[in-house]
């Protein structure tokens, strides 16, 4: 997610002064500025920016300043402090598009609230922008692996490059990992593109039934075959071949498949007659095949002849913040499938998307964002949340510790306890009230 920053404006440095305080114990970044013309100039309608500022002010108000911000970009946030005289204005304000508007003396505690609510607002408008182009854009890779990981920037650069060659590929991932989209990417960018691209699930297919699916039969090849069928591999003739699940497939058929790799012909079942083909064979496997074959679960010469062009499809654990973005993605598209807008997404939840293992991976995640726009079980949208504690909760524990030890050792006198820890007693108030520490 890109830097979160807020632009606040007002003329009276004092105010400018506590709030930024205020601002810096929450961990918020923050310019501050005198004049809306010089926080204007820094406005960039891609970044994960809002506003806050005075309704009065000298030049440019409140009311310039949000229509200034509009002509830029609408979904920008714009807060407004305003006095109790003003209330009707900054009224007036919401209706032509602020953000929220809050009383002096404001808050700190309730401007932050507001303060967050709107950046993720705004993080949330920028991303569903970029999702939104991003799936329009399908002639392109990061249309369809969707992610800014590093592990997911050298998935798309390592599809790109082998989808210009014609070799043969084995993807290997967890189950819900994606095999079968990085299948079609390697097809669809390829040479073959204009041919069929047929996928057999090895693993959905009884063994009765898998080979004459494969290779085809003749009419009277077995009970029950009263008629002539081409099979997979040739209806893949010019195309893409994708056999999911690869280490289900019964060795028998195993053999048949390494000679067709071998020499680009197949044999339907009751036929001598080879027939020529030419396509891109890609293979999917949850586990290496070399060691099944030390296992004796897999033909070490298939294993082999298979692992040649490997690509290595990271479980979502592995991709540092992907899953926030696929869950926005997938949010959209059913937002979008049953024509209403999509529900917001509490920073808490992002936080709680980004500590869950994902054990499903993406497929998982499409479930649990098909789930959260129904409605259903948002308090349990995750169940196995991490079990380390996050930095900032671990950090908010030993600085409610400090602050509570010396407030015993100074007899909870706030400003000998303000002095003992070299802080204001108005740092110290605020710390106190935003850890809960009761005096």
């Amino acid at each position: 997610m890109p830097e979160l920053e807020v632009l606040f404006c007002d003329d009276d440095p004092e105010v400018r002064e506590a709030l930024l305080e205020s601002f810096r114990i929450e961990g918020l970044a923050v310019r501050a500025f005198e004049g809306a013309e010089a926080l204007i100039a820094v406005v960039d309608p891609q970044a994960t920016q809002v506003v806050l500022s005075d309704v009065r002010m000298p030049g440019v108000d409140g009311f310039a300043l949000l229509a200034r911000l509009q002509a830029i970009d609408p979904d920008i946030p714009l807060i407004l402090l305003t006095g109790h005289g003003d209330v009707p204005l900054a009224v007036q304000a919401l209706r032509q598009g602020a953000w929220d508007f809050i009383e002096k003396p404001a808050d700190p505690l309730v401007l932050v609230q507001s303060l967050k609510q709107s950046l993720s607002h705004r993080a949330t408008v920028l991303e569903n922008r970029r999702l939104k182009a991003a799936a329009r854009d399908l002639n392109s890779i990061e249309g369809r692996i969707l992610g800014q990981s590093p592990a997911t920037i050298r998935l798309r650069e390592t599809l790109a490059r082998i989808a210009a060659t014609s070799v043969d590929v084995l993807l290997v991932g967890e189950t819900g990992t994606g095999k079968e989209v990085a299948a079609r990417v390697l097809h669809e960018f390829g040479a073959g593109r204009a041919h069929p691209f047929v996928a057999v699930n090895c693993g959905a297919l009884a063994e009765s039934v898998l080979e004459s699916e494969l290779f085809g039969h003749e009419a009277g090849a077995f009970t029950g075959a009263s008629k002539q069928r081409v099979g997979m591999i040739e209806h893949a003739n010019g195309g893409t071949l994708f056999l999911d699940e690869i280490e289900s497939m019964p060795m028998a058929a195993q053999a048949r498949l390494l000679r067709v790799l071998q020499e680009r012909r197949v044999v339907r079942l009751g036929s001598n007659r080879e027939i020529p083909v030419k396509l891109r064979v890609i293979t999917a496997a949850k586990e290496d095949l070399v060691e099944r074959s030390h296992r004796g679960q897999f033909r070490e010469d298939l294993a082999y002849r298979l692992d040649v062009a490997r690509i290595e499809i990271p479980p979502l654990r592995e991709r540092a913040g992907d899953a926030e973005v696929l869950f926005r993605y997938f949010l959209n598209l059913a937002a979008e499938r049953e024509g209403v807008p999509p529900p917001p997404v509490s920073p808490e939840l992002l936080l709680a998307l980004s500590g869950h293992k994902w054990p499903g991976n993406v497929r998982e995640v499409r479930n649990r964002a098909e789930r959260y726009f129904l409605g259903l079980d948002h308090s349990r949208i995750l169940t196995d949340q991490p079990e380390e504690p996050s930095l900032q909760s671990q950090r908010d524990s030993a600085e409610a510790a400090a602050i509570s030890q010396a407030l015993r050792a100074n007899n909870y006198r706030v400003g000998r306890t303000a002095e003992a820890l070299g802080i204001s007693r108005k740092t110290l108030y605020l710390k106190m009230q935003k850890l809960k520490i009761q005096t």
